[in-house]
Order: structure tokens, then C-alpha cells, then sequence
């Protein structure tokens, strides 16, 4: 089934064989075989959703190919699979999705044989890489040599592409090789394929200085590689066969084209971090359609824990506009955190009545429900009006009348009489006048005392400053009583 195209007279009929195919546990066949000595139908469903690793949100995948468009229906498949999975992959390959490496089989001649005709005809840099004659007769059309190049300039093309980070156009090169540069119509040639190259912008004079010189006796380190990728490492295996594809380090055996292949490397993620592209209902069955797939709903705000996943479902409780809710994902799930108020008022009560709205959701609160002030109850489903003039909460003097309102009441008094709010009391308006009036005419007259004491201690202190600043000044010209008269003096005369 490798090479259906070396037998001309079953090569059409084996392209048409199909064989699924697994690798089981001897006690699953045994009871298998069980099942069917005892008459029993059995039905067995291959699926690729938990046959390989998923152990992150990205998948790396190789895809072992070959640039030869003249090996039959193998090399028809291989075409026609990358034109149709091109746009997917270049998807999930521009938003990290996935790690896409293309890579190509060779072989080596063996030293005996390097100078013969075959060897050189097939191979390039003095026999290290070959591929096969791609019309099987080494007397006309391409050689396999042709094929090995062309294998090699599409690696450094991906190389090239990839330092510039566009990993991507490699998709869009092989598509447009295969258009414009076919065997059958003799352009598979470098003029060509260098068209295609400056087409998308890729740089040239790096992808003819990675490919070298074919002609060179020494190691291509690009082939070199390439070779060496080809051994198997771990439990991945050696690459033999064209077309092979290997996602998360395992090969896929399935069928290669676009749905099938998507399938597999859908399978290769992690739960919940597959792209929306493996959701896809084409390639899955979205099991949160049919009864929110058992998970918590609020139909209300159509909020729900259900997330659909390539391999089924899972209950996670939701995050919206930045609120995340809390909770099992099964039976409930609560807004918690700043702005949970604004989504669905929280999951608490909100209720408005005589142009007046009252809710059981406050920002100050982490999570939960609490009835405001003046209701009473659980908080989610119900607040109920406190009674307060029942319940004796307020206006409790003696005078007082109280008035329940919905969320609050009022207080007032009988008669005449005035309710002071803060000492929860009711007085008398005229008194309160009385009060009042006397207060003021108490107030003036002690400002009228003190306006008659600070003129009076005013004109004292005026009055002392200047008797002795008079006194002063007069001191100076005449005695004053309060000094004593000046002494005389006299003089003597002697007689002679």
C-alpha cells in the first residue's frame, strides 16, 4: 500500500483501499473476540481525541513530505492536502497556536557506487543525499537530483521565513510551486521557483546562500539535519514512509486530508485551550447545545458554566467583562470580586417601589448577599419591608406618631409639637420661640456688657499713657511738686 504506483494494474484499485487501524491491549482483543464467539455486536469507534499528548495549549507538528509532483496518487494526495489545509494552518500558526516544521526524507549512496550513473544522477554534494528518479527512468525528464534541490531550497525557504517571522509562507510557496512550476509541464526548475520566492517577498540571497553549493564535496548542515531528524526519538519512531505527519512527538496514521488531520491535532491540546477553529461543528459536536450541557445557566443574563471543548465539555464557572463567578460549575456559580454588581446585580436582590430602588448587592462587599437597611431576609431571592413603627425600631417617645414606608419610615407629632430628629423627642413650637428669643436677648446684653467693659479699660489705659507722657515733657522746662526745689549756691567774700 506504500507504493501502489510500482504496479500499474493494482495501482487504481489499492488508492481506493481503506483500512482503519489501531494498536489495542491483548485483554481489550480478548475480550473483543469474546464478545463476538458469544454472538454479541461489537462496534468499535477509532478516535484520535485522547489518542495523543495534549499536554499544553500549543501542538508541534512535522509534516515529511516531498517536492516531487510525479509519483502518482501519493504525490497527488500530498498536493492536494497542503492546498487544502493551508488556510488552517497558516491560522494556527499566526496566533501561536501551533509549532508547524516542514521536513523531507533523503538517503546516501553508498560509497561504491558514488561515481556511477545512478548516483549521480540522484544525488547531490558527491553522493550524501539522494532522492529517487521521480519517472523512474534515468534516461529522460527530471532527475532525482532536481527533486533533492528543490527538497532543500523549500527547508531554507521555512528557515528564512521563520527568522523573519512568517514561518506561514512556507504553506504559501509549496501551494504556488505546485501551480506554477509542475514536471508535467517542464517548469520545475530554479527560474521558477525563484519567481514564486520574490512573489512573496521572501529573501532570496538568504535562501541561495543557505541551499550552498550542490556541487560541493563536503556536509549540507541543512540535509545533514534533515537526515538526522529522521531517527525515531523516544517513542516517536524512524520516519520511512511519504507522507508522514507527527503531532506531539507521535505519528499519525489517519487519513490525510484537511478534516481528519485537523482532528489529530486538535486532539493534541490541552482541555479548554483548544482554538476555536477545533470547535468548529464540522469536526465536533457542541455538547453545551443540549441542556447547557448539565452545567449551572443564569437564563436570565444568559451567563453559563458550560464550555465546550473538542473533546466534550467541562463546568467552569464563567468570567464576564472582567467579573469572575465562583462556584462549583454544576449548581451554582456567584459573581465575586469589584463590579460584580453590575452583572446581574450579583446574583442578589433588587426590587423598586414608589420611585425608590433598594438592591442586596454593595461593592464594599467581597461576595454574597445582604438585605440593605430596612429589609430583611436572605439576600438572593428576598428582602422583605422591616416594620419599624411595629417592631418598635423608631419614634419612641411619647408624643411621637410613627409611618412605615417601604425601605424606611417617618416620624412626626401630635398637635403642635416639633420632632428633633437627633434626640428622638417632640417639643413645643412656642416654647421653643420662647426659648429661643430669651437665648438671643441673653447673647446681646452680654455683648452690650462686654462692649461697656473694653471702652471703659480702653479710656483708663488712654487716659494714664497721657498724663504721664505730659508730666514728662513738662519735667523738662519747671519744677514739678513731685521734685524737690533746686539747691542755691552762694559765694563768700574774705576781707583783706
Amino acid at each position: 500500500m506504500d507504493t501502489p504506483e510500482e504496479d500499474s494494474g493494482r495501482g487504481d484499485y489499492l488508492q481506493n483501499i481503506s483500512i482503519p487501524s489501531a494498536l489495542i491491549s491483548k485483554s481489550l482483543g480478548d475480550g473483543l473476540k469474546k464478545a463476538l464467539v458469544g454472538g454479541e455486536m461489537v462496534s468499535v469507534n477509532l478516535d484520535w481525541r485522547e489518542s495523543l499528548p495534549h499536554p499544553d495549549d500549543r501542538v508541534e507538528y512535522e509534516l515529511w513530505t516531498n517536492s516531487n509532483d510525479e509519483c502518482g496518487p501519493k504525490c497527488d494526495s500530498q498536493i492536494d492536502f497542503v492546498r487544502t489545509f493551508k488556510g488552517a494552518a497558516q491560522i494556527l500558526e499566526k496566533k501561536g497556536y501551533t509549532q508547524f516544521t516542514p521536513h523531507y526524507i533523503t538517503w546516501y549512496c553508498p560509497e561504491v557506487f558514488i561515481l556511477s550513473k545512478q548516483c549521480k544522477s540522484q544525488c547531490i554534494n558527491h553522493g550524501r543525499y539522494c532522492a529517487p528518479d521521480p519517472e523512474q527512468d534515468f534516461s529522460k525528464g527530471y532527475d532525482g537530483r532536481d527533486v533533492v534541490i528543490q527538497n532543500l531550497r523549500q527547508v531554507c525557504l521555512f528557515k528564512v521565513a521563520n527568522e523573519s517571522g512568517k514561518p506561514w509562507l512556507w504553506w504559501d510557496y509549496v501551494t504556488d510551486f505546485s501551480i506554477r512550476c509542475p514536471m508535467k509541464d517542464k517548469k520545475y526548475t530554479k527560474e521558477c521557483a525563484e519567481d514564486v520566492i520574490n512573489t512573496l517577498g521572501v529573501d532570496l540571497k538568504k535562501v541561495n546562500s543557505c541551499i550552498g553549493d550542490p556541487e560541493a564535496d563536503e556536509v549540507n548542515p541543512m540535509l545533514k539535519a534533515e537526515q538526522d531528524a529522521q531517527i525515531g526519538k523516544k517513542s516517536r519512531g524512524d520516519v520511512t514512509i511519504l507522507p508522514t505527519l507527527v503531532i506531539n512527538n507521535r505519528q499519525y496514521r489517519g487519513k490525510l486530508d484537511k478534516s481528519a488531520v485537523l482532528k489529530a491535532i486538535c486532539a493534541g491540546f490541552q482541555e479548554t485551550t483548544e482554538p476555536s477553529v477545533c470547535l468548529n461543528e464540522d469536526i465536533q459536536t457542541n455538547e453545551c447545545l443540549e441542556n447547557n450541557g448539565g452545567c449551572w445557566e443564569d437564563k436570565v443574563a444568559n451567563i453559563s458554566a458550560c464550555k465546550d471543548t473538542f473533546r466534550g465539555r467541562v463546568c467552569e464557572c464563567p468570567v464576564v467583562k472582567g467579573v469572575k463567578f465562583v462556584g462549583d460549575g454544576y449548581t451554582h456559580c456567584k459573581a465575586s470580586g469589584s463590579g460584580r454588581c453590575d452583572i446581574n446585580n450579583g446574583g442578589c436582590w433588587k426590587g423598586s417601589k414608589d420611585g425608590r430602588t433598594f438592591s442586596a448587592c454593595a461593592e464594599y462587599q467581597e461576595n454574597g448577599c445582604k438585605c440593605p437597611l430596612g429589609f430583611k431576609g436572605d439576600g438572593v431571592k428576598t428582602c422583605e419591608d422591616v416594620n419599624e413603627c411595629k417592631e418598635k425600631i423608631a419614634c419612641q417617645c411619647r408624643d411621637c406618631k410613627c409611618k412605615n414606608t417601604w425601605g424606611s419610615y417617618e416620624c412626626s407629632c401630635r398637635g403642635d409639637l416639633l420632632y428633633m430628629t437627633e434626640h428622638d423627642t417632640c417639643i413645643s413650637k412656642k416654647a421653643s420661640a420662647e426659648i429661643s428669643w430669651s437665648l438671643l436677648w441673653l447673647i446681646f446684653l452680654g455683648l452690650a456688657v462686654a462692649g461697656v467693659g473694653g471702652y471703659a479699660v480702653y479710656k483708663y489705659r488712654i487716659r494714664s499713657y497721657m498724663d504721664s507722657e505730659i508730666r514728662a515733657i513738662m519735667a523738662q522746662y519747671m519744677p514739678l511738686d513731685s521734685h524737690g526745689e533746686a539747691p542755691t549756691t552762694r559765694t563768700h567774700h574774705a576781707d583783706i
